[in-house]
C-alpha cells in the first residue's frame, strides 16, 4: 500500500519529554510508520498509510497527550 505525508504544526513543545510524547501517541495510531518531531520548528512529520488516517485523527492524538496542533497541510 502507499504512504502518504502528513504534517501537522504542534504547539506547546518545549523539551526532549514533549517530543517524545508526541511521537510515541502518533506511532501508536495504526497506520502510522513514523513521527518525526522538530522541536526547533514545532512541526511533525508524519508518514502514514495513504488514506487510512487522516490529519484530523492525527491532531486528536496530539491534542490527547496535550498538546495544541495548529496549521495543517499535506505538502
Amino acid at each position: 500500500m502507499a504512504t502518504e505525508h502528513i504534517q501537522l504544526n504542534v504547539v506547546g513543545m518545549s523539551c526532549e519529554h514533549c517530543r517524545c510524547r508526541v511521537q510515541r501517541a502518533l506511532e501508536s495510531v495504526p497506520g502510522v510508520h513514523s513521527a518525526d518531531v522538530d522541536l526547533r520548528t514545532g512541526t511533525v512529520s508524519v508518514e502514514a498509510e495513504e488514506g487510512l488516517i487522516s490529519q484530523e485523527q492525527l491532531a486528536a492524538e496530539v491534542v490527547n497527550v496535550g498538546y495544541a496542533v495548529g496549521g495543517m497541510n499535506t505538502p
